[in-house]
């Protein structure tokens, strides 16, 4: 098997990069899926609820950064990291160097769509969570805006972003 670049999903929570990582790892036979949020959770031996709630998001951070300093290293990965990652510049150029990074991109009443009925996203436990979704892209927009390729998820079917994934990463090998 030849060693190829790390195909990495970047985006808001419910951007679908968990949802599209699996649909990609399914597709992709000589790639590995691997869940950034949940390799902090096994980690930690804890959900990410818990470990912002008594480690606070700073040391949840800190882990998320030693493994991006691990996975950064592999090859032939699909890495779907969580949404914040991208806050560390670091994470960014460490991924770089051996993938090519996806930004998944969805409107705020998109992604309040999508997350309004999950209960374990920590930064959306705020009084308007609409309003700290748009607080969160407004932040975070200029980082994710670093990946190698944009894509809007918005009103497109799960296939038709995969394929759109699968023919921008060939063609950028």
């Amino acid at each position: 098997m030849d060693n190829k670049k790390n195909i990495v999903l970047i985006g808001m929570m419910g951007a679908g990069k968990s949802t599209i990582g699996h649909l990609l790892g399914e597709m992709e036979i000589d790639f590995s899926y691997l869940d950034m949020d949940k390799e902090i959770e096994k980690l930690a031996q804890k959900h990410i609820e818990e470990i912002f709630a008594q480690d606070g998001e700073a040391h949840f951070r800190q882990l998320e950064h030693e493994l991006i300093q691990k996975y950064s290293n592999y090859h032939n990965q699909i890495i779907a990291t969580g949404g914040g990652i991208v806050e560390n510049v670091e994470n960014i150029n460490l991924l770089k160097k051996n993938g090519v990074i996806f930004y998944l991109k969805a409107s705020a009443d998109t992604l309040f769509e999508r997350v309004k009925k999950t209960t374990h996203r920590p930064l959306l436990k705020h009084p308007n969570s609409k309003e700290r979704i748009k607080e969160l892209i407004k932040k975070r927009e200029p980082f994710y805006k670093m990946a190698d390729f944009e894509i809007d998820t918005d009103k497109k079917e799960l296939i038709e972003i995969v394929r759109e994934i699968i023919e921008n990463y060939e063609s950028n090998i």
